[in-house]
């Protein structure tokens, strides 16, 4: 077994990282920024860095005596039949399929559920290294056209075509430069809706801010240069704009969002022509359309009601005092989605971060709860008005996610797909605790483990978690996490505000000015899986990607003999220049602003790049970040992990960054590339924890 002494006592010798005397003065503050040169992902100085980082990094990984084991593992595991949702367009059924290690799913097309399916869409033949992936796919009204969305090697800019669905040809039609964008066909099957940014400047394209969003119609069989703009708007080069056909044919309803900000507009258009009307424009609350009954527009929205209620609204009457609630809140009850299918609602809630469904009439009349099968996660539910059915899926930590589909009729659901995966969730159990954060808030928290866990102390245990931008985190399945509880370790899932697993109000308790509320609720689970004795300080890691980066790389540096390990991915690690590089201003709603006083006072506070300190022992690090990222650009990690290896302790652990090449923030990632990382991770953390 490996100690912490023998650990600390590993000869690592990091790549030299030049520094600048780089320095900015805010509200009256000096800030130093010696790794700013790293944000250049052009330079050669910076691919370099690069490949010298990556050097040292492999180096270190492939020598871990379990590397191996874990990775022939994860190929094991992964290696089942994955089936999609199924869903229904003119006639034809569309779902996706995985047959196993197939590095992207394959989007399949069959006449019937019980007919033969053939292979519509293959993304892994659309490049060698299978980092090719398929974004988004529509199909037309009559099922003859699929519009389908394409993006390379992760990065979030699309390139959209056009198939014959019966031939398997695709048309003249191209569309680039997309983003933040789904496909809208019109009913007619002319042409479909998208939204764009305009063509970057030559090497800009992975780094530079995204503005002035505008939303289009493609007539089919013209070039891109006669698209028909909709909507836009110079004024505000910061909205965005999302544009839905709705199911009759009759409306283009335009959502408009800024950001991440968990507010927006509602606009709409006559697809019959028209001006553009703006029909919910005072930017008061969350509006998420639903569905309609001609002018009726049902809407889920937490206007006066933090944890979401349904309202109708009659266009043809707008004014506010002729809008309808249809159902009511539920005090403490989030109603997370409300999809409509054959005439019904469902409306999905989560009580405690756990699912609950009901069936209701379009009056908000309850019609049932449907039974699930478990504690867990259910979705789906969605459909056109003439089905007499509709499916869903449901999951657990340890129950890979099976779909079922419901006889609309009747309620009665009955099992579609169930994958069969080598892994006995039997063996494990899940429970949830509550606990109390410095403040007094009490926090719920998962906790997955083997039956007849001994409370010693003694368990390797994994706390994950992600606590921002109204994202709720659920039970679900992950082949990762499988392998990780097969090795015996705990895993721990706190729902920290920031998170909306209860409404607005937890998630604004999580934002700006109270994002070290966030930090504290994570601080406080590892706590109390200490002094419960789940774990031990020497046999506990925190992991987080994203904005659960950020989560980690703030809780080690503010609390650095708290963790032995820490695996922050793809995070927002200088939390003084975010908003600098393509969509980073849009998480202003979360963060902050470094351009107000109080909000710079608190980021710089807590910003992970800006709070290493020299000399002290930071927990073993493996920073982890990809080229293409032009989410969160890997700047962000360079910049964390060359400072980090700067102020690391003589006697610490090592302090590493693993940069991925051809993958971006996380969708459409080769699953070669994920098992691969998956088996660099846990590799890390069995050397890092003595497993």
């Amino acid at each position: 077994m490996m100690t912490t002494a023998s650990l600390a006592a590993e000869a690592l010798t990091y790549p030299q990282t030049r520094k600048e005397d780089v320095k900015d003065t805010l509200h009256g503050v000096t800030v130093s920024d010696p790794y700013r040169w790293l944000e250049d992902d052009n330079s050669e100085e910076t691919k370099a860095w690069v490949k010298a980082q990556n050097a040292v990094t492999f180096g270190y990984l492939e020598k871990l005596p379990r590397r191996e084991e874990i990775k022939t593992r994860l190929q094991k595991l992964w290696n089942y039949e994955r089936v999609g949702r199924p869903f229904e367009q003119g006639g034809r059924w569309f779902y996706t399929y995985n047959s196993g290690l197939q590095n992207q799913a394959v989007l399949m097309t069959a006449e019937s559920l019980e007919g033969e399916a053939k292979v519509l869409l293959d993304p892994n033949a659309m490049s060698k290294e299978g980092t090719t992936s398929l974004s988004d796919y529509s199909p037309s009204e009559d099922g003859k056209l699929i519009a389908y969305g394409v993006s390379e090697a992760g990065s979030d800019w699309n390139t959209i075509r056009v198939r014959d669905i019966a031939t398997g040809q695709d048309l003249d039609d191209v569309v680039r430069w997309v983003k933040f964008s789904g496909v809208s066909w019109r009913k007619d099957g002319s042409g479909f809706y998208y939204s764009r940014y305009d063509e970057p400047k030559p090497g800009a394209a992975l780094t530079a801010k995204n503005e002035f969003h505008k939303l289009y119609f493609h007539p089919l069989g013209k070039p891109q240069s006669e698209d028909q703009l909709i909507y836009e708007r110079k004024d505000q080069p910061k909205w965005g704009f999302g544009g839905g056909v709705t199911e009759d044919g009759q409306y283009l309803v335009i959502q408009v969002w800024l950001g991440t900000e968990p507010k927006n507009r509602v606009f709409y258009q006559k697809i019959a022509g028209g001006p553009v009307v703006e029909l919910l424009n005072d930017n008061d609350a969350r509006y998420e359309f639903i569905d309609n009954e001609g002018p009726i527009f049902y809407f889920r929205t937490d206007l006066n009601a933090p944890c979401y209620q349904v309202i109708a609204i009659d266009i043809r009457k707008p004014e506010r005092g002729s809008w309808r609630i249809v159902v009511p809140e539920v005090p403490k009850v989030l109603l997370e989605g409300v999809s409509t299918a054959g005439g019904y609602m469902f409306c999905e809630y989560l009580r405690d971060a756990k699912t609950e469904v009901k069936c209701l009439d379009l009056d908000g009349k309850l019609v049932r709860e449907v039974k699930l099968p478990g504690i867990g996660s259910a979705g789906g539910f969605g459909g056109h008005r003439h089905d007499t059915e509709t499916f869903y899926t449901f999951t657990g930590f340890t129950e890979p996610g099976a779909i079922y589909r419901m006889d609309l009729k009747t309620g009665e659901s009955r099992l579609w797909k169930k994958p069969q995966v080598d892994f006995d969730g039997t063996a494990y159990e899940t429970h949830q605790v509550f606990y109390h954060s410095k403040d007094g808030t009490r926090v719920p928290m998962f906790i997955v483990h083997k039956k007849g866990l001994k409370l010693d102390g003694a368990n390797p245990t994994l706390l994950y978690g992600y606590g921002g931008f109204n994202i709720n985190m659920m039970p679900g399945f992950s082949i990762s996490r499988a392998v990780w509880l097969e090795m015996g370790g705990v895993f721990a899932m706190p729902n920290l505000r920031g998170g909306g697993e209860y409404g607005r109000e937890w998630h604004q308790a999580g934002i700006k000015l109270g994002k070290q509320n966030v930090f504290d609720d994570f601080i406080a689970a590892a706590e109390w899986l200490i002094s419960h004795k789940y774990t031990s300080k020497d046999k506990l890691a925190i992991q987080g990607g994203s904005n659960g980066g950020l989560l980690v790389g703030a809780c080690m540096t503010q609390r650095p003999e708290l963790y032995a390990a820490a695996l922050p991915a793809v995070g927002v690690l200088d939390m003084l220049r975010f908003e600098k590089f393509t969509i980073g201003w849009g998480w202003k709603s979360d963060y902050g602003s470094v351009e107000n006083k109080a909000e710079f006072n608190a980021l710089a506070k807590y910003s992970p790049y800006h709070n290493l300190k020299t000399g002290t022992r930071y927990p073993a690090t493996l920073v982890l970040t990809s080229d293409h990222d032009d989410r969160v650009v890997p700047a962000h990690s360079f910049k964390f992990g060359a400072r980090l290896q700067e102020c690391q302790a003589k006697e610490g652990p090592p302090v590493l960054i693993r940069i991925e090449t051809s993958a971006g923030h996380g969708a459409g990632t080769a699953l070669n590339k994920t098992i691969e990382k998956t088996a660099d991770e846990w590799a890390f953390l069995v050397r890092a924890l003595g497993m």
